[in-house]
């Protein structure tokens, strides 16, 4: 396994200075952004796709310092009701998977995305209760209509370029639990598979470790995130954990993003990395930092150093034990 980062940490550090300070940190991985929610700050997507100079330059930059990409990430909503917000994370999508392609990237990273209630809606509604039984007849629209056709057509061509998607199961979209991963992938095929983030786990009250045993016995984790959440249980007596306190009112939240070792001790973490290596996972672990207590470099520095303790880099070639 290879220990990495999603770069859009550092999107106000130059191109080459990001790669200099990753790879000071003995990383060997980065993950890159497009646009959409991440933003583009190191992969200008637009001219490296119609400039095959550029695209050598721009890996050769990579390769020296020791370090691969393991994904490119365009977080959008290609589900979005009102049809142009929609047709633009869409047209970054298929650019983005284009791009992974000449690239030799082997995933790209996105949400699933999540639609209206109806044709002519204006925004996402996101359905988390069966009853009362409106709520039932807006997700099997939602899945019929939008979901399952428009995934199945980008799992297709996905395979046609051989790149993996990479869903990052997060509230507020379509998928977003296990079960939700796997239901689309039953409908779309093999390429629709888990970036899968511990973090948004722990908040919806999925124990980590046994959503990795799910989803790797499927061989469906296509890419990992490496990011913490707290629960303030206090607060989640009294707001629940679909809490819509902002992000910036940290106190008052029921739960709230921490850098790796922050939320959970190494021992958690270990627990973590072992299930991923136990059922055949053995790609990047991508540190994410979203940490709202601490400065981008501590928090960084810190993840790196709680996940290199715990990280499985050679698994064992043969019970030489028994």
């Amino acid at each position: 396994m290879k220990l990495g980062v999603f770069t859009v940490l550092f999107s106000e550090k130059r191109f080459d200075d990001m790669l200099d300070y990753v790879a000071s940190k003995g990383l060997e991985a980065i993950e890159l952004g497009t646009g959409g929610y991440p933003g583009e700050a190191h992969c200008k997507i637009e001219e490296l796709l119609t400039d095959p100079e550029k695209q050598a330059a721009f890996k050769e930059k990579i390769n020296r310092r020791g370090l691969m990409i393991s994904a490119l990430s365009c977080h959008a909503n290609p589900l979005h009701p009102q049809q142009a917000l929609a047709e633009e994370a869409d047209r970054l999508f298929d650019k983005t998977l284009e791009l992974a392609h000449q690239l030799g990237v082997p995933v790209v990273n996105t949400f699933s995305g999540c639609p209206g209630d109806h044709e002519d809606a204006k925004y996402p509604n996101w359905p988390v209760s069966p009853w009362p039984s409106d709520f039932q007849e807006i997700l099997k629209w939602q899945w019929e209509e939008k979901v399952i056709p428009y995934w199945k057509n980008k799992a297709a061509r996905a395979e046609e370029v051989g790149v993996k998607i990479g869903l990052e199961l997060h509230g507020g979209f379509s998928v977003h639990t296990p079960a939700n991963l796997l239901y689309l992938r039953k409908a779309c095929g093999p390429a629709i598979g888990a970036n899968l983030d511990p973090s948004h786990m722990w908040w919806q009250g999925i124990d980590p470790v046994e959503s990795i045993k799910i989803l790797a016995r499927e061989g469906a984790i296509h890419h990992f995130h490496a990011k913490d959440t707290v629960i303030d249980q206090p607060n989640t007596n009294r707001n629940g954990l679909t809490d819509m306190t902002p992000y910036s009112n940290m106190q008052d939240r029921s739960w709230y993003f921490r850098s790796v070792g922050f939320g959970h001790d190494s021992k958690v973490w270990a627990d973590m990395i072992s299930a991923l290596r136990l059922y055949g996972y053995d790609y990047v672990v991508s540190i994410e930092h979203e940490d709202g207590l601490m400065s981008i470099e501590e928090g960084f520095t810190k993840a790196v150093h709680t996940l290199e303790s715990v990280m499985v880099k050679e698994s064992a070639p043969e019970m030489w034990w028994a």
